[in-house]
């Protein structure tokens, strides 16, 4: 497994165990099951997994499963997969919800110690006492309830008496905090809802903000490494680990979040975009998620370049997506066989090639890789090019094929376009063309040079195939943006983010298996679709396009 680059987390870790502060390290990966990881996901997995491994260290899977209004057992496996894809295994399996006795009594600690109060006041009235970033908040009229009141009263939270959002429990701690996060954030709340993990068991459940360290300290875990925006709630972790009296004391470090050009980050969104159908689920080839990417073709090797490359600082900052996308060429080229695929077909008619005939010729496989060795194409008197290819009326430094013209078939002959074919609307639908015997590839014919070369298939023993091509779906160059309104983010939608071509590709195709990947020629690398692809209906997702103007 590759090791990331020197960041600022590894040097740190490098240091706790060099001085002794540690003797081992344990970083966990603790996602919550509320919807699919995506690429930004991937860079966290990367980084915990990637110190662990490189200090020989541990790796927790954990399922933050604190909120079951929004969690399914569905993303649970999803997540365990999608690491897995990535190359990772865990060292333990745990779940947030398998701790809910020991945080209760925590819970109950901070009570019996002054340090929390059960709240009658409801949401809007919690906000509205917060204050804001340049006023303090004020205290609420049941904060000063005596210890016994709120022990009594936690209890009937949890044998369930009252309604959902009728109390909650606050810590204790100051609402004139110049820190928001720090004036008497809510650590439980009423929620009559089954649990995925622990059934109906509870009606009480802790908030993120106080079930995360507290996880964190009953694993061990050594550093516990969460992207920037967790930076201001850092003070109410360490608050929670000292005054819960954890005997392990982790220690909280944030990184930059990957922000993208044409993407969408926020689980929130991508789930919109699933449910109001833009996409036909989390895995669409066009979705930033981990399994949207499998879909497509993207592979883990070249993720994990990716996200070696970009590295991890402690601010965020908006990558092109551009980079991606060069790192699965550079994955791939050495990788994916070269083929040939018709994804807009024009036939072509060889006039003096003889009739029933078929020729088989050699070609290689991957010439970046001569031992891949070669396969044989059938040549005919018909075929099929693309409709790009040919031009009636072509502009001036057009090298394909035009009336008159003669281009290079690859791997086979010259042709000469003689005759254009059109239906009753002027549509051209057939070409006439003569081939030339003596151009065959690898005769070592010099007698003329021709300056097109075009990609081709034979038509009688062609296999229909599906082509889906596709472009971002969100079009925004700057990346996403926290503040934008909803109505904003669903704009920038791209209609026009899939076209689906019927085509045809060489006939050694049609045994193709799901997440087979090639190199078309000229048309860029393609992925099996393992969803929609058949014995019978063959579907290849675009994964990316040969070239780029990126530079790296």
């Amino acid at each position: 497994m590759e090791h990331n680059s020197s960041n600022f987390i590894r040097n740190i870790i490098k240091e706790d165990l060099e001085s002794g502060k540690h003797d081992h390290i344990i970083t966990r990966f603790p996602p919550e099951p509320n919807g699919y990881l995506h690429i930004g996901h991937a860079k966290s997995i990367i980084l915990n997994f990637g110190v662990a491994d490189e200090f020989n260290g541990k790796t927790n899977l954990r399922f933050d499963d604190t909120n079951p209004v929004k969690e399914d057992i569905e993303y649970v496996n999803s997540i365990k997969e999608d690491v897995k894809w990535l190359g990772y295994e865990w060292d333990n399996l745990f779940f947030a919800s398998n701790y809910f006795d020991e945080m209760y009594k925590r819970a109950i600690l901070l009570i019996k110690k002054g340090l929390a109060y059960v709240d009658d006041l409801n949401a809007d009235e919690i906000r509205e006492y917060r204050g804001t970033l340049t006023a303090p908040g004020k205290d609420s009229p049941y904060r000063t309830r005596t210890i016994e009141e709120n022990l009594e009263l936690f209890e009937r939270m949890r044998s369930g008496e009252f309604a959902n959002g009728e109390k909650v429990l606050r810590a204790k701690i100051d609402m004139a905090s110049p820190n928001i996060n720090l004036r008497d954030p809510v650590i439980y709340r009423i929620s009559h809802t089954e649990h995925h993990n622990t059934g109906n068991k509870w009606c009480i459940y802790p908030m993120y903000a106080f079930a995360h360290p507290l996880e964190d300290a009953i694993e061990g875990v050594t550093h516990s490494i969460c992207t920037l925006e967790f930076e201001d709630q850092r003070p109410f972790y360490d608050w929670v680990v000292e005054n819960c009296e954890m005997p392990n004391v982790p220690r909280q470090y944030e990184f930059g979040r990957l922000n993208l050009t044409n993407t969408v980050m926020s689980k929130r969104k991508l789930k919109q975009l699933v449910d109001e159908k833009f996409v036909d689920g989390w895995d669409d080839p066009r979705m930033p998620t981990i399994s949207g990417l499998r879909r497509r073709g993207y592979t883990p090797e070249a993720i994990r370049a990716f996200c070696h490359e970009i590295g991890v600082a402690k601010t965020s900052g908006t990558v092109d997506s551009r980079m991606l996308d060069h790192f699965v060429r550079e994955d791939l080229k050495l990788k994916a066989p070269r083929t040939m695929g018709i994804i807009k077909p024009l036939k072509v008619v060889i006039t003096n090639y003889p009739e029933g005939e078929v020729e088989w010729l050699e070609a290689e496989i991957n010439p970046e890789v001569p031992e891949m060795g070669t396969r044989q194409i059938p040549f005919s008197r018909e075929i099929y090019i693309e409709q790009d290819d040919f031009m009636e009326n072509p502009p001036k430094k057009y090298f394909r094929l035009f009336p008159g013209n003669e281009v290079r078939l690859k791997h086979a002959y010259f042709i000469k376009c003689e005759e254009v074919i059109k239906d009753q609307d002027g549509n051209v639908v057939e070409l006439h063309c003569t081939y030339d015997p003596e151009t065959k590839s690898g005769s070592g014919f010099t007698g003329r040079k021709v300056k097109g070369t075009l990609h081709w298939v034979e038509a009688t023993h062609a296999v229909p195939a599906e082509f889906r091509n596709y472009q971002p779906l969100i079009l925004d160059e700057n990346g996403e943006d926290e503040e934008q309104e909803e109505k904003t983010f669903l704009e920038l939608v791209n209609p026009n983010s899939l076209e689906i071509f019927q085509g045809f590709v060489e006939p050694n195709m049609k045994d193709v298996q799901p997440q087979d990947k090639y190199q078309f020629f000229r048309h860029g690398y393609y992925n099996v679709d393992p969803k929609l692809s058949t014995a019978d209906h063959i579907v290849f997702n675009q994964i990316v396009e040969l070239k780029s103007s990126f530079k790296i």
